[in-house]
């Protein structure tokens, strides 16, 4: 029986996967099996349709369900060449040139098949570090150099070393999956391509803090992720993989998903510690940290998808190894996530190190309009806007920070010369204002008078006091602001006054229309 992949990832469903999957069955009957994978993360690709031939697994998209008729009939499920034919989807270069630690398994696998994870070296880390001591297991992950994904970057092991010394009988691991910074969407294509994995990272996670509970806290706009992850969860726990005496351990876990209500400050982690406990999501004033009074005031390990599901292939491997990969203190790998006006959007994994021109021109293909890019924006809504001159920065988390930039969660914003980049910094403030927590003044004040100082400034009203004014405002955001919500949303206004000051003179975009 030839068995033919078709994505189930939301992407891949929202341009039509269900329905080609449907007619690849209806047109070729018992003849083929059909799964329902992850996605490759070649977005722009999908439905991207993988037949198993024996060169391999070749790849047809973007597929649409009128043209599955023609496909098959030319010979797609032999593999014969067509015009949607990319040939052997492992070679192409996309896929090739990627060093895919985390995403190893997306696109690969049926996601909540226990025989495929396996197959694919699942449950690896688990069953090593279940034969070693807690501490022997921190002590790799602190080796390995892994740093919080999610966009702080704080190391890893630091925080699982602060859990496992804190005293208590009852702690946490906690999954902060409340991924809402534009352009990302790596959390939930792991989710729905590759859950076990993250279940697996959690498991291993618990076992080295000491912990017998945890919660992944899912967005409420992801709901094939959250679909997805509770129905892992209760195959996983089927299979012995999590609850009591896990794989014939003395580790016990149990494992829930919480599903947020739409909250963009609820992606900083104590504000997701309130929602979990079921309070509205405000920031805690810090200290105390919450790897020392976290959730209901126990020890916590707060981490983000793409960390926790890091974790397997340290443990499988060995932190050296994942250590070799990257530069400076950014070890491993990252992945990045290319969005906005881009060619060739889509995740693209690698160490550390690589250059943000490589990935938006080299593999992105530069914009979708064939307009030249004028800026990207990294690192979500409070990243700051590098300018195309800027393309020879190395994405890793120093570089970018000597670069008043932050590479936050790995997304990436494209932008070409058509932006107004003054309207960009006020939708920044704007955004700041309707997301803010509101429990401190200068977030919750701050940000609504810097959308009308910004309105002052395009509109000609005393230009350069109001520019002295807005500068003042963002520096008294940084410096007092409770959490990175106020205090980050600066950076985009500066970058932008930094970078493209004529866009803020009277008229500016009323010339860029006219271009």
């Amino acid at each position: 029986m030839i068995t033919v992949f078709v994505p189930r990832d939301s992407a891949a469903v929202s341009v039509g996967a269900d329905e080609v999957a449907a007619a690849i069955q209806r047109e070729a009957g018992d003849a083929v099996r059909v799964v329902r994978n992850g996605s490759r993360g070649m977005l722009w690709l999908e439905p991207l349709v993988e037949v198993v031939t024996e060169r391999g697994r070749i790849g047809y998209g973007p597929v649409s369900p009128a043209a599955v008729p023609g496909l098959i009939e030319a010979g797609m499920l032999a593999g014969a060449d067509h015009e949607l034919c990319h040939g052997v989807v492992d070679e192409l270069p996309w896929m090739a040139e990627q060093q895919r630690l985390c995403f190893a398994r997306v696109g690969v696998i049926d996601p909540l098949s226990t025989d495929d994870y396996e197959a694919h070296g699942g449950l690896r880390g688990l069953r090593t570090a279940l034969e070693r001591d807690p501490a022997a297991v921190v002590a790799e992950v602190t080796e390995s150099g892994l740093r919080g994904r999610g966009g702080a970057g704080f190391p890893a092991g630091i925080k699982w070393k602060t859990v496992l010394d804190a005293q208590g009988p009852l702690k946490f691991v906690c999954c902060n999956a409340d991924e809402g910074d534009s352009g990302t969407f790596a959390d939930r294509m792991l989710m729905e391509g590759d859950p076990f994995c993250l279940i697996e990272g959690m498991t291993i996670a618990a076992h080295a803090v000491g912990a017998s509970e945890g919660y992944i806290y899912i967005r409420s706009e992801y709901p094939d992720a959250v679909s997805t992850m509770r129905r892992a969860i209760d195959i996983a726990y089927a299979h012995g993989w999590l609850g009591e005496n896990i794989l014939g351990s003395d580790t016990s876990f149990d494992l829930f998903v919480r599903v947020g209500a739409g909250a963009y400050i609820c992606g900083e982690e104590t504000s997701m510690l309130e929602s979990l406990e079921g309070k509205r999501g405000m920031v805690r004033s810090k200290p105390p940290i919450p790897a020392i009074t976290g959730l209901f005031g126990k020890p916590t390990v707060v981490n983000n998808v793409l960390t926790l599901a890091s974790v397997p292939a340290i443990l499988a491997d060995g932190g050296s190894a994942y250590a070799e990969l990257g530069v400076d203190r950014s070890r491993g790998t990252q992945v990045f996530q290319l969005a906005g006006n881009i060619a060739r959007g889509g995740v693209f994994e690698t160490a550390f190190g690589i250059t943000l021109g490589e990935l938006v021109d080299g593999y992105g293909g530069g914009t979708r309009s064939g307009r030249p890019v004028r800026a990207v924006q990294v690192g979500g809504p409070l990243g700051s806007y590098v300018p195309a001159g800027q393309f020879g920065l190395p994405m890793d988390y120093e570089a970018f920070a000597e670069a008043e930039a932050m590479l936050g969660h790995g997304g990436i914003v494209v932008f070409d010369d058509t932006v107004d980049m003054a309207a960009m910094a006020r939708f920044a403030m704007e955004f700041c204002a309707e997301e803010s927590c509101g429990k401190c003044t200068p977030c919750r004040v701050g940000a609504v008078r810097g959308v009308e100082v910004i309105d002052k400034i395009t509109g000609g009203d005393d230009r350069d006091g109001n520019l002295a004014l807005l500068n003042d405002l963002c520096e008294l955001m940084t410096d007092g602001s409770l959490c990175a919500m106020g205090g980050l949303t600066p950076n985009p206004v500066r970058s932008a006054l930094n970078h493209f000051p004529d866009d803020f003179s009277s008229g500016a975009a009323t010339q860029k229309e006219a271009t």
